[in-house]
């Protein structure tokens, strides 16, 4: 069977060769009744498009460049999933690179999907400074996954981390805790460092102690929070209450306790942060903050595709926490 012709789409469709290309290839608009006439006579005939002469053409290559720091663990799964299946939709495609959250691995992952000539950068990372990215963002339209840079807003896609810990701390407070330490992330994250204020700020709101003692900082890992926990125990500071930085953390608080003796919640509760898909199946069921991190992946590669194919200006997002309510926090009395 021979392949059909973008002379045969356009006859078929009853339009010129040069609007089918406009179709496929995303260059120019078209009107909608068009392009629907122009995707039905393709689907019928079975014509696929050169990918390579649609690049040359348009030039572009249809792909975007994404760079995580980690491609493994609960958080980032879904933010991949989001971007990726969110990018499929439209009929573009992505290649994923890790940097390890390393500074030079992850200016190395930029440099390898640029000279793939990828239309854009979607950016979850660890390593790269406000002045690099400014610096990036002259020769590359990108997109910033869970960060915030001055300068750049309106290409932030971010948490309002400060908030969400603010939330959880109150909802703590709310159930009578006044003794309540915090298992915080890596001191370099600029998302452990917002939860950190948000923490002291509902403490201090409350008129509730808060010293050097009462805050650790290990990392957003399992082992982050049974070191985190072990250092508290050592430093003899007491405590009714948990909040970790992320739920990976909490777990660690869950592991500790086995290991000690301790039950959850009738020695000390705990409250968690991202709602992860295991916080709903460990026990008990960790109370959290439940980050939208899916939604804010759709969100920034719709802004991605706007902008690069549809000349539409970004606009960075805000994200908000919610308080999801388990069975791991329990009344102070």
């Amino acid at each position: 069977m021979s392949k059909a012709s973008i002379l045969e789409v356009s006859k078929l469709a009853g339009v010129s060769p040069a609007t089918v290309s406009r179709v496929t290839s995303n260059a120019a608009p078209v009107r909608e009744t068009t392009r629907k006439k122009v995707l039905a006579a393709m689907e019928e005939l079975g014509y696929q498009p050169n990918s390579a002469a649609q690049s040359l053409s348009s030039k572009r290559s249809n792909t975007l460049g994404m760079i995580v720091s980690h491609v493994d663990g609960p958080f980032y799964g879904p933010v991949m999933s989001g971007v990726e299946a969110t990018l499929r939709k439209l009929n573009k495609h992505v290649i994923i690179a890790s940097g390890f959250g390393e500074e030079q691995a992850e200016k190395e992952a930029v440099d390898f999907l640029m000279a793939r000539q990828v239309d854009g950068l979607i950016l979850l990372t660890e390593g790269l400074d406000s002045e690099y990215l400014k610096d990036l963002e002259k020769r590359i339209p990108i997109y910033l996954i869970n960060q915030h840079v001055d300068g750049l807003e309106n290409r932030n896609m971010y948490l309002d981390n400060d908030d969400g810990a603010y939330k959880a701390t109150r909802h703590l407070i709310d159930q009578g805790h006044k003794d309540i330490v915090y298992i915080a992330g890596q001191i370099y994250k600029q998302d452990a460092n917002e939860r950190v204020v948000g923490f002291k700020r509902a403490m201090q709101e409350a008129g509730l102690i808060v010293t050097d003692k009462h805050i650790v900082h290990t990392s957003f890992e399992v082992e982050g929070g049974v070191i985190g926990m072990q250092q508290i125990a050592e430093s003899g500071v007491p405590y009714t209450a948990v909040l970790a930085g992320n739920d990976e953390a909490a777990f660690g608080v869950y592991e500790w306790a086995a290991r000690n003796g301790f039950s959850i919640p009738d020695d000390f509760s705990v409250i968690g942060f991202d709602d992860i898909l295991m916080a709903n199946y460990v026990s008990p069921r960790l109370s959290t903050m439940h980050f939208p991190k899916y939604d804010m992946a759709k969100a920034c590669a719709t802004m991605a595709y706007q902008e690069i194919y549809g000349k539409k200006a970004p606009e960075g997002i805000k994200f908000k926490t919610d308080l999801v309510v388990r069975d791991s926090v329990t009344k102070q009395h």
